[in-house]
């Protein structure tokens, strides 16, 4: 995978819990809770659409353990396999917290389409 993904949005009421969705299923090594993998991945606000990050906006992917993310990666990406595509749409709870913690994506739903480069 190396195209920047498109994301079709769900429509409707934002979720309240974790929905995991894999778009392709890979072959490679899998991720575990506690390994360090390799993605490039784009975040858009559920409501609105709007991108608010992507690794491919920056052109390279990007590395971190897992137990570093937020909540809704930590228990989306373990499972995946190096080359598949993941979208995860994580409720608030399993993002940025409520509305007013201080982070600018606080109570917001937010969808992350993830591609598994690698496995540490």
């Amino acid at each position: 995978m190396t195209d920047k993904p498109e994301i079709d949005f769900p429509g409707g009421d934002a979720p309240d819990s974790l929905v995991i969705t894999d778009v392709t299923v890979g072959e490679g090594a899998e991720a575990a809770p506690g390994s360090t993998v390799q993605v490039h991945y784009l975040g858009v606000e559920f409501d609105s659409g709007e991108e608010f990050d992507s690794s491919w906006s920056r052109g390279e992917p990007i590395s971190f353990p897992l137990g570093n993310l937020i909540k809704g990666w930590q228990e989306g990406i373990p499972g995946m396999k190096v080359g598949g595509r993941r979208q995860l749409i994580c409720p608030p709870s399993l993002a940025y917290g409520p509305a007013g913690g201080g982070h600018r994506l606080s109570g917001k739903t937010l969808i992350f389409v993830i591609d598994l480069l690698g496995v540490g």
